[in-house]
Parts: structure tokens; C-alpha cells; sequence
């Protein structure tokens, strides 16, 4: 009779076993059912919402274009939207911005690769302890900011250089420091933190085995870095330029208190007037075509940052293949 109570026990021990174990199983199975749908959600969302902006400049935009043309629009250099014989050319804008986002990258992607390297693999830990919030701090810091630092800093240090430079010119129209070259150099500070992070992010996912086998097989430390790190840590490193590409198109207000705001040639020492500036200034008081066209402006913005991540995509599948 005890057998046969312990018997009893024993299955019902059991079953309540197993029926804990289905309702756990069960259990799981609706969080991870609900968390599906969560994740499908957000991601509906986003391409939903990408495809609204998208839907939202192309109707902004285009107006503008079967009006007045995209010669008028894109090739020409007159920007005169409030003149008597309005013309609405953005050619010098567009070009402003490419010059200037190469200009940037050009002389702030190897500073910021260097520093990701400095910090990856030679600081030593207490000084990159120190060295990384700095940088994290620089990226956290509101553009405006540096607008203002670069506008009561960097434009009368670039008036003193103009002043030297075009000294006894009788041509030259004086911008007071506020020129395309400090527009550069304030975007070249701006997009450091983020080519930074993404940088040395990449190089810390290099496995270590690489760096040990390079050194056994004789390579030195430096070579080890530039010819095994950096090649291995290269799509990382392509993301990284493109973010900073990305954040030196994108940017307004900063540029819009160091670049003059004028519409000129892109040359180093003129005032000069971006995509996003363009903008910036005048949609507050533009209407009717002139506002149609600062909606062009935008669209062209919005295609560019469109190009470079086509670009990022195809870097990328070029890499993996």
C-alpha cells in the first residue's frame, strides 16, 4: 500500500512537472510571439515613415521644377528670389556643399582614423579612459554651439588670414572671417566624434588572432596595424566615413553662423551659402515659387543623403563579396 501511495505521488509530482513545463514552453512561446510582432511594428514603422518623407519632398519638391525648370533651377548661378525679375539658380549651392563635405571629410577623416587607431590600439587604458569621453563629449555638444564658438573664434582668427592674404587687394570683398574655409573647419570638428566612435568600434572588433599571427610571423606593431587591423576593420571604417559624410551634408545651423550666407563661387575666402542654409535663412519669409524652390533645395539635400547611403550599401556588398 505505500508503494502503490508513492506511485501516486510520484505521477502526480509529475504531472504537475510536465504541466509547468508546457505552461513555461506556452509561456515563452507568447512573449516570443509578441515580440515579433513588436519588432514587425517598428519595422513597418520605419519604412513607412521613410517612405512619407519621401512621398512629402518629391510633392514639395517637383512643383517647382515643372514651373520653372531644371535648368533654371540647377544650372544656373543667379539667386535672386525677391528681385524684380526674380531667378531662383542654386548651381553655386550645390556646388558650396560638395566642396565643402569633401573639403571636411578630406581633412577629417585622417585625423579621426588616427585618433580611432591612437585609442584601439596604443593608448595605453588610463589614457584612453580619459581620451574616449572627451571625444563621446564632443558629439553631445549641440551644433549651435559650435556655430557660436566658430562665429567668435575661428571667424575673426580667418578675418586676421584674409586681412594678410588679400592685403592691398582692391577687388576682394572682405567677409570678416565668415567665409567657406571656416564653414570647413568647424564641420571637420563636427563630424570627428562620429567617424571616431564608429572607428574604433570596427578596429576593437578585429579578432586578436590576426594581430598575434601578423606579429609571429614577424611584422612590427605600426605594420601590424596598417596592414592587418586597418584592412580587416575596413567596412567598419567605410561606415564611419559615410556617417560623417552624412552629418557634414546634414548640417545647418552651425554653417549657417560661420559660412556668410551669401551665394558665391565656393572659393576658400568667400562668403558662401549651403543646401541646408538656404533653407535655414529663408523659410521664414519665403512664398509662392520662392518657397516651392526652397523645397527643391531641400529634395536635392534629401537626394544627396539618399546617394550616399546607396553608395554605403554598395561598399559594403563590395566588401562581403
Amino acid at each position: 500500500m505505500d508503494i502503490s501511495f508513492q506511485k501516486a505521488a510520484y505521477s502526480r509530482s509529475q504531472g504537475r512537472r510536465s504541466l509547468s513545463l508546457t505552461e513555461k514552453r506556452n509561456r515563452t512561446q507568447r512573449i516570443e510571439t509578441m515580440a515579433e510582432s513588436i519588432f514587425t511594428l517598428c519595422a513597418f514603422l520605419a519604412v513607412f515613415a521613410v517612405g512619407a518623407i519621401t512621398l512629402y519632398m518629391v510633392a514639395n519638391g517637383v512643383p517647382a521644377i515643372y514651373r520653372l525648370g531644371v535648368r533654371e533651377i540647377l544650372f544656373s548661378s543667379a539667386w535672386k528670389p525677391v528681385a524684380a525679375d526674380p531667378s531662383y539658380g542654386i548651381l553655386y549651392v550645390i556646388l558650396t556643399s560638395v566642396i565643402g563635405t569633401v573639403l571636411a571629410v578630406a581633412l577629417g577623416v585622417p585625423v579621426a582614423l588616427l585618433t580611432a587607431v591612437f585609442l584601439a590600439e596604443i593608448a595605453p587604458r588610463p589614457l584612453a579612459a580619459l581620451v574616449r569621453p572627451a571625444v563621446e563629449l564632443l558629439a553631445g555638444i549641440p551644433s549651435v554651439v559650435y556655430g557660436l564658438l566658430g562665429m567668435l573664434v575661428l571667424n575673426p582668427l580667418m578675418y586676421r588670414l584674409e586681412q594678410v592674404v588679400f592685403h592691398g587687394s582692391r577687388t576682394h570683398q572682405f567677409t570678416g572671417g565668415a567665409n567657406l574655409l571656416s564653414a570647413v573647419l568647424v564641420l571637420v570638428v563636427m563630424i570627428l566624434p562620429t567617424v571616431i566612435s564608429v572607428s574604433e568600434t570596427a578596429l576593437r572588433a578585429v579578432p586578436d588572432q590576426l594581430r598575434v599571427s601578423s606579429m609571429a610571423l614577424g611584422a612590427s606593431r605600426i605594420q601590424t596595424i596598417f596592414q592587418v587591423v586597418l584592412p580587416a576593420a575596413r567596412p567598419g571604417i567605410t561606415t564611419a566615413v559615410v556617417l560623417g559624410v552624412g552629418r557634414a551634408v546634414g548640417e545647418a545651423m552651425a554653417i549657417n553662423l560661420v559660412s556668410g550666407g551669401s551665394v558665391n563661387v565656393p572659393l576658400p575666402f568667400s562668403s558662401v551659402r549651403f543646401l541646408t542654409t538656404a533653407i535655414v535663412s529663408e523659410m521664414g519669409y519665403a512664398e509662392g515659387v520662392h518657397r516651392q524652390v526652397l523645397f527643391t533645395i531641400g529634395l536635392v539635400l534629401f537626394g544627396f543623403i539618399m546617394l550616399v547611403n546607396i553608395l554605403l550599401h554598395k561598399i559594403m556588398r563590395g566588401e562581403d563579396g
